[in-house]
């Protein structure tokens, strides 16, 4: 067969940037705390298995906006595809890699790498209230409710009970992340990272899930409490200074990590992770830990306005329409996604789905 291989370059892509050049993370940092710039190369490659009339693929690549703790460094792809191109879903700043491929390609076959910089982030609760804003379209957009994130019923009844008699926003924020704490688990038997449906949750009383369950259920009960709040979906890129279970290096396939912020005024977005907290308890030992453990004591305090970035975020979007698919609506965008004639493929097997996804670092 003669399959055309080609190179495509896409994306913003800041060649000859110094790392030392770039902004200083935040207010809250002094200068001998300012966390310094990790730069990392991803790579997605897909091989659609059993391919029958036209084949498409979508895959996910960094936030299409830079930010405080992130900065695109230019995506690049190659694969025997017809068509290839970014698309950027402007509402949720979600990026994707849209490759095509003619009935006549038997073998589909795509390989995206995305570079990019990351430093960790930390917010100083201790420092005065004093900076922090946003758009004021981009904060309404966050309060929204969607199909699997209402702010009525239920969501509402439980951020009400939370937050009673608390004022502050950030006593409210603090408030929704020690209960989400307390009272979730990681269920292992969940596949992939759940879906996030948090009625569901409230309704059966079942508190158990993954990373997009219990960080959407924290983003839920921000929104119904007032507070903006957001999903930020991505993946593990290296092993954690700090916590072995938080971390993930080389083959990353299975390493799909969904976090949350909430916007504080004063503060701006605030990162936040009480799903890692639940992970620390049940992963860190083979034996597992309690709540009252010194080491998830310490990932508790830290995960309520820091994060590691040993992770790199794709995009905030919810109740994503890939383009060019008359397939089903998906409740997030944070595995590779590719589709037959015949089918839609399961993102959560990539075993039959065939895609595999690697991280190294470029600069330690």
């Amino acid at each position: 067969m003669n399959r055309r291989m080609f190179l495509q370059r896409g994306g913003i892509v800041a060649a000859g940037i110094a790392l030392g050049a770039w902004p200083r993370l935040s207010r809250w940092a002094s200068a001998a705390e300012t966390p310094r710039w990790r730069t990392f190369e991803v790579t997605t490659k897909i091989t659609i298995a059993e391919a029958s009339g036209v084949s498409r693929a979508w895959v996910p690549i960094p936030l299409m906006t830079d930010t405080d703790y992130f900065k695109r460094l230019g995506d690049t792809w190659m694969g025997n595809t017809a068509t290839a191109q970014i698309f950027r879903e402007d509402k949720y700043d979600a990026g994707m890699v849209v490759a095509e491929w003619p009935a006549s390609e038997h073998t589909p076959e795509l390989a995206v790498t995305s570079r990019f910089a990351t430093r960790d982030r930390q917010v100083d609760f201790r420092q005065s209230a004093n900076g922090g804003t946003e758009d004021p379209t981009v904060l309404a957009l966050y309060l929204q409710p969607t199909r699997l994130l209402p702010t009525d019923g239920l969501v509402a009844e439980t951020a009400s009970e939370i937050t009673k008699g608390l004022t502050g926003d950030l006593e409210k924020a603090r408030a929704i992340y020690e209960w989400i704490v307390e009272h979730t688990f990681r269920d292992p038997k969940v596949r992939g990272c759940g879906v996030g449906d948090i009625s569901g949750m409230l309704e059966t009383g079942y508190l158990g899930g993954k990373c997009a369950d219990l960080n959407a259920l924290y983003v839920g009960l921000a929104r119904a409490a007032g507070l903006p709040a957001r999903d930020v979906y991505g993946v593990r890129v290296a092993t954690s200074a700090e916590f072995k279970s938080l971390g993930k290096s080389d083959d990353i396939t299975k390493a799909q990590h969904c976090r949350a912020e909430v916007f504080l005024s004063g503060y701006g977005w605030v990162p936040v992770d009480p799903a890692d907290v639940r992970k620390v308890v049940l992963e860190e030992r083979p034996e597992g830990l309690t709540l009252e453990d010194p080491l998830v004591q310490k990932a508790r305090r830290k995960l309520f306005g820091a994060w590691e970035l040993n992770w790199v975020p794709f995009n905030y979007a919810h109740e994503v329409r890939l383009p060019n698919t008359t397939g089903p609506v998906l409740p997030f965008l944070m595995y590779p996604q590719a589709e037959t004639a015949a089918a839609r493929k399961d993102e959560l097997a990539p075993e039959t789905f065939r895609y595999t996804m690697t991280a190294r670092e470029l600069t330690s």
